[in-house]
């Protein structure tokens, strides 16, 4: 794979938007971000974007959601590249930055956000107490952690069809549990902590990307992503509907608040 980082290069993150639309690195498009902030005011918010990717719904929040101000972080080149381009091009500069971080403790001063967001990306940290204290610690008191993440429905070891899954993706994949994510979360200190299982959902949404993979698109996709890694996508997809259909699985949506 070309680009300049291991798991998303150029040729990845060009894929992954054909499946999921200009910015999108992962499925549900502006539709599923509105979902993780049901009922959360972002006007005038500050807003952490953990692992922003190339950079869409960073933008969202601030121009669609009315957030005052955004930071996406990410850990990997060649995405807050392309993130950095498109907020320029949605002349978002002055209200949106993008910085590249290393994994670790969060830049950020203490209380230095209203709403901790990451769609799809906190399955990079496999830590996920850190994770969550780290998050009780930017947001200011009454500030919220809203999150989509990928899951998977038990701790232990993944069955064998989950393993091979994972290792189909190649992404880093670290998936923590719902009882894990509930547990961390309580003991970071967060309160109204609410967990959404979202696998009735993809579950049909990856049955109809399959389908599209191997349709009548897969010469147009061929051509434009090569044959090897339409080939490759393929079967990881019929991987994952494997353990989306045993329910092992389990995308969420996580909600948790810190206390006035």
């Amino acid at each position: 794979m070309s680009g300049d980082d291991p798991h998303y290069g150029d040729e990845m993150i060009a894929f992954l938007e054909s499946m999921w639309g200009e910015g999108y690195l992962s499925p549900g498009g502006p539709k599923e971000v509105s979902r993780v902030i049901t009922g959360i005011d972002l006007t005038g918010c500050h807003v952490l974007d953990i692992g922003s990717g190339s950079g869409a719904i960073t933008v969202s929040l601030v121009r669609d959601h009315g957030a005052a101000r955004a930071v996406g972080i990410d850990v990997e080149p060649g995405v807050c590249a392309a993130a950095r381009r498109r907020v320029e091009a949605a002349g978002l500069g002055n209200e949106i930055s993008i910085q590249q971080v290393e994994p670790g403790p969060f830049p950020f001063d203490d209380g230095s956000f209203d709403v901790v967001f990451s769609k799809d990306a906190v399955i990079h940290i496999p830590d996920k107490a850190f994770l969550s204290r780290e998050a009780f610690r930017v947001l200011r008191p009454g500030g919220w952690f809203a999150v989509s993440d990928w899951l998977i429905s038990h701790d232990g070891e993944p069955s064998p069809e989950m393993q091979r899954y994972i290792e189909l993706e190649d992404l880093g994949f670290a998936m923590g549990s719902p009882r894990s994510y509930e547990e961390a979360l309580a003991a970071a200190g967060f309160v109204d902590i609410a967990l959404v299982n979202r696998n009735p959902w993809y579950a049909e949404v990856a049955k109809d990307e399959l389908a599209l993979l191997e349709g009548p698109r897969r010469g147009d996709l061929e051509a434009r992503h090569g044959v090897e890694l339409i080939q490759s996508m393929i079967e990881t997809w019929q991987a994952m509907i494997v353990v989306l259909d045993s329910g092992e699985h389990c995308p969420h949506h996580l909600r948790a608040r810190l206390p006035h």
